[in-house]
């Protein structure tokens, strides 16, 4: 029986119902409470002592009332999940006697025991400790009976071991960095710049029973046998189609948890892949934005159950459909409100719009071998470059349009500009962009990097990704960009005496003209951009041990150490992990497919191929002599079968030895390379043979789920 769901109020009034937000502060702090906690939101002033103690009683209170009996600091280590060590409130304070106790030193740090968490080497075993830390500007939050205080997490000697910590960072250099440039050049009135986040989670949905039959899917998050059905996604008639009711029930109670815990969902709809759906919601603060992703993945998988769904977050658990990402909109909002993406309806703030955007461009011309080692994982190499998944080239998308303005921005003269350069300047292509944009913001489905109007899409991040490792680099990159393009432009004005707009003018044009190789506007899946690609000087890093060996470059270290975002040591021990959970995940899978191709596929190929021989010796008695012509088929198919299970069996032995000697491997990246190289292209060869027993065996024998069921039953 499907379970039902029904609302008794306006989704409206459900929202930021389980959230500590600024409104309910307001009804529970003194003002004096309430103007810290707000300055550290706003300006990153420190919370002192006294006021901590008086917000967490604050925060107690309003927990209380709600039955909340623990609370936790919630924080992202560094194995992709969230974290928690939930703390109860009860106190004993006498013989028969206790309270609620909850003050300002429970609310800012707890010591969970974190030895067993991904530290690259940063700590041994016996150095245990390590520290959340209250991040006051994202909100606390309940889920159930239990009051989650966002956090960030870090070692013992202040190593930073998860990715709110690093993000924070680099949201602060981002915000410095603009706010200068801003102040500087274009509007003073602004105080603060905020990076936005707007992403798009994509997922499937597969009936629970059935899930639970497939040990791959269970084990790996997705298959690692299975025939392509019949039927697939084809004939198109899936995207955007009529959301099944199950699903729907699903989505509504979803929605209504997302919207009480301050998620602003507003977007959902079926995608491309049978069974495959996306929700998404407005943009917000870029660290919340994070927050409130890695939130959700959780609640998506705890409401799916009471569905009797299994969600599936992999980017690619079918072979031959879609798989699964997380476009990442990011952009830059000023305090004022203004989006600084966005051109304006003067000169002035054309001007302002070319100057973020052009820097956008040319930060990742720069460092966009940093934004494919942040999207990297042995989950994403399955589906980057595939079924409008974008390829692992990193290239800019920004439509003819715009193309055709940076052509004649490249054209301006360098140095002082005559008056009537000037007026031209700013009326026929600055003036202009505006109309430009009307009709530009078409998107270019195979780019993993492109401009949608007002903001960039980078659409190459994973659907298991925590955004917070790709809005870390994007941050930073652009930070730092900003950061010598001040300088740059300051050096014009203060040594060879150009006006502000001309010193502008002459700093964009020299980033065009060396960025102008990361610019793409065709078929990022056609072998002709392979080579023209190549030709640009920009590398197809195919797959993440790839990725990964760029990412310690010392050109990429410099820029987040520079920036003081991560140092080596942390960026070294970060690498390292990544490395080792790459190989850790094939490892895993090898085992899986193993298993899977000996305890299950062969025994069952074995009993059908018993009654091929039973049936087979029925004809000879029955037609002695003839049976060898009238049994052709069925004689042909048992020696097939018998060819397929003597190759499964043959290359299992050789995964399992190959597996095994690669797990001696002592180097974290010569290990990766090995799994990569010899593990991985093993499973494609034994996938052949089983997928081929899967069309030979009888239907009702074969112990797997199909793709066919699992992808079309709902």
């Amino acid at each position: 029986m499907e379970r039902e769901v029904h609302l008794d109020k306006k989704l409206s009034e459900y929202f930021c119902e389980n959230v500590f937000s600024m409104n309910t502060m307001r009804e529970y702090l003194t003002k004096e409470a309430y103007n810290s906690i707000q300055g550290a939101i706003e300006k990153g002033t420190n919370i002192e002592r006294n006021i901590a103690d008086q917000i967490a009683g604050a925060m107690k209170e309003w927990a209380l009332s709600k039955n909340v009996t623990h609370y936790t600091h919630w924080f992202q280590p560094l194995t992709g999940a969230t974290a928690e060590k939930h703390d109860s409130f009860f106190s004993p304070v006498d013989v028969g006697k206790a309270i609620e106790r909850f003050n300002g030193g429970m609310l800012i740090q707890q010591e969970p025991d974190a030895s067993s968490f991904p530290n690259g080497g940063i700590r041994n075993t016996f150095e245990a400790r390590g520290y959340t830390a209250w991040d006051p500007t994202s909100p606390a939050f309940i889920i159930g009976t239990t009051l989650c205080i966002p956090s960030v997490f870090i070692s013992y000697t202040g190593e930073t071991l998860d990715f709110k910590t690093p993000l924070l960072k680099a949201l602060q250099a981002v915000d410095s960095a603009a706010t200068d440039v801003m102040r500087s050049y274009f509007d003073r009135k602004v105080n603060k710049v905020h990076a936005t986040l707007g992403w798009e989670q994509e997922y499937f949905l597969i009936d629970l029973a059935m899930a639970n039959a497939r040990p791959d899917l269970t084990l790996t998050g997705r298959t690692l046998l299975g025939h392509a059905p019949a039927k697939g996604q084809q004939l198109d008639d899936h995207y955007f189609g009529s959301i099944p009711q199950r699903v729907m029930n699903y989505m509504k109670e979803l929605e209504v948890e997302c919207i009480k815990l301050g998620i602003p969902v507003t977007t959902r709809h079926n995608e491309v892949a049978p069974n495959q759906f996306e929700l998404a919601p407005m943009f917000e603060e870029a660290n919340i934005a994070v927050d409130h992703n890695s939130l959700l993945m959780d609640i998506m998988g705890r409401i799916a159950l009471k569905h009797k769904f299994k969600l599936i977050l992999h980017e690619k658990p079918f072979e031959g459909v879609n798989g699964s990402g997380k476009h990442n909109n990011w952009s830059l909002q000023t305090d004022l409100g203004d989006n600084l993406l966005s051109p304006g309806k003067n000169p002035k703030r054309n001007l302002q719009f070319l100057t973020f955007f052009i820097s956008s461009i040319k930060a990742v011309a720069e460092y966009g071998d940093l934004i494919r080692s942040a999207i990297a994982s042995a989950s994403n190499d399955h589906r980057l470059g595939a079924n409008e998944a974008p390829p692992a080239i990193i290239s800019v998308f920004i439509g003819s349009q715009l193309t055709n303005v940076l052509n004649e921005l490249e054209k301006v003269r360098k140095g002082k500009l005559s008056p009537d350069e000037k007026t031209d300047l700013k009326l026929n292509l600055v003036g202009k962009i505006p109309e430009i944009l009307l009709d530009n913001t078409d998107r270019n489905r195979t780019s993993p990097f492109a401009f949608t109007g007002n903001k960039f899409e980078i659409r190459a991040v994973g659907s298991t990704a925590n955004c917070g490792e790709v809005m870390t680099v994007m941050n930073t990159i652009m930070a730092n960009q900003l950061n010598l393009f001040k300088k740059e432009v300051d050096i014009l004005i203060k040594q060879d005496g150009l006006k502000k707009d001309e010193a502008i003018f002459n700093v964009l044009r020299e980033y065009v003209k060396t960025s102008k190789h990361i610019l793409f506007e065709g078929d990022g899946y056609s072998e002709a951009w392979l080579k023209d690609a190549e030709k640009r000087g920009l590398k197809n890093l195919m797959t993440t041990p790839d990725a990964l060996k760029n990412e310690t470059d010392k050109k990429f270290i410099d820029v987040f150490v520079k920036n003081a975002i991560l140092t080596e040591r942390e960026i070294h021990a970060r690498n390292e992990i990544k490395l080792e959970k790459y190989s850790t995940l094939i490892g895993i899978e090898a085992q899986v497919l193993a298993d899977l191709s000996r305890n299950h596929i062969v025994p069952t190929a074995i009993r059908y191929q018993n009654q091929l021989i039973k049936n087979v010796k029925g004809l000879k008695q029955i037609f002695e002599d003839e049976y060898k012509t009238i049994g052709k088929e069925q004689i042909e198919l048992i020696k097939t079968i018998t060819y397929h299970i003597r190759e499964i069996n043959r290359l299992v032995d050789i995964l399992l030895t190959t597996k095994e000697e690669t797990s001696s491997i002592k180097d974290g990246m010569e290990q990766a390379y090995a799994f990569s190289t010899h593990v991985k292209p093993l499973f494609d060869d034994i996938r052949k043979h089983v997928d081929a027993l899967e069309m030979m065996v009888d239907d009702e024998m074969w112990p797997l789920p199909k793709y066919r069921e699992m992808m079309f039953l709902r």
